[in-house]
């Protein structure tokens, strides 16, 4: 049986998701994979964690209404955390080397971005990094005749409410409190857009402005 990794049906939803997978652990130097990883809004089933090697591995999504935190078989630890509730992040400061939001983003508005940038900003270990996806504005047009055909899940393309330009992915970034150097590109086709900053001086993307690069 296929594994489901996200709500709903959607013929490419799998392809999409390896898609992600891809692009995401691309952007993590190597350097970092001793240590810990947490994927916020990582959903029930965690494919991008499932996917990647890493020492720790932790995901936070809304699991159910009594759920507190979950041990999968591949080790990972899930904790039962719904974004739009304005509380902390479960975890102390400085306690990871990456925070990934993947296909995340479109399904909060802007004040809840914001709060949870700075949360994620303030688990992030100094020299750690932040990389996550979204869809470009001008795609949601294409991602709801796609989920009228079934291709992607109707129920993940209905929940989006942020869409977003270059410059607004950087600015939302930068109002969360990164003040360093932002790297953003594009991948699918130009449809999705991803992002890394990295929490230090010394960074490992050494630009001195912000570079968009396809």
């Amino acid at each position: 049986m296929t594994e489901k990794v996200t709500r709903g049906n959607g013929f490419l939803e799998g392809i999409l998701a390896k898609k992600r997978t891809t692009m995401a652990n691309s952007l993590i130097p190597d350097g970092l994979r001793l240590g810990r990883i947490l994927d916020v809004g990582c959903g029930t089933s965690p494919y991008f964690l499932k996917n990647i090697e890493f020492q720790e591995k932790y995901g936070v999504d809304r699991i159910s209404e009594t759920s507190t935190d979950a041990l999968d078989n591949s080790g990972i630890v899930i904790k039962n955390f719904d974004l739009e509730l304005g509380h902390r992040l479960p975890f102390d400061d400085n306690y990871f080397d990456v925070v990934a939001m993947l296909a995340v983003l479109e399904h909060l508005e802007a004040d809840t971005i914001e709060r949870i940038i700075k949360e994620v900003r303030r688990v992030i270990k100094k020299g750690g990094v932040f990389i996550g996806t979204t869809p470009v504005w001008w795609a949601d047009s294409i991602l709801r005749i796609m989920a009228r055909l079934r291709l992607v899940s109707s129920e993940e393309i209905d929940e989006h409410k942020t869409f977003f330009t270059r410059d607004k992915l950087h600015d939302m970034i930068s109002a969360g409190g990164f003040t360093e150097e932002i790297t953003t590109g594009s991948f699918e086709g130009g449809v999705n857009l991803w992002f890394v900053v990295q929490k230090s001086i010394n960074s490992l993307y050494p630009q001195k402005e912000t570079i968009y690069s396809d």
